[in-house]
């Protein structure tokens, strides 16, 4: 099993710069794809991205390819979202998830979840 913790939501003006972090318990992390997720209320859990086990593979949502980037560091068991040129819609909860699956862009193939983290984009 899993745990995670995101970590590094806040506020920020538009145009900004945010780095989210999410930090897992557990000695076998390298072995999960991770992936980013945002949801506003009312609305449906978004993909945002994902990097696979060794870090080889990546992939983002349409809204925010170019401007968010998803690393890791298997050795802190960490995984991170940069997000650049911050956006008001931007605005939302963001959670990392983990999954076994190698590619996962949907909110199913994930099998552990973070409790989220509140990011806010000031226009």
């Amino acid at each position: 099993q899993v745990q995670l913790v995101e970590s590094g939501g806040g506020l920020v003006q538009a145009g900004g710069s945010l780095r989210l972090s999410c930090a897992a318990s557990g000695r076998t992390f390298s072995r999960y794809t991770m992936g980013w997720f945002r949801q506003a209320p009312g609305k449906e859990r978004e993909f945002v991205g994902f990097i696979s086990w060794s870090g080889g593979r990546t992939d983002y949502g349409d809204s925010v390819k170019g401007r968010f980037t998803i690393s890791r560091d298997n050795a802190k068991n960490t995984v991170y979202l940069q997000m650049n040129a911050l956006k008001p819609e931007d605005t939302d909860v963001y959670y990392c998830a983990a999954t076994t699956r190698f590619i996962a862009t949907t909110r199913g193939s994930y099998y552990y979840w973070g409790q989220g983290t509140q990011v806010t984009v000031s226009s």
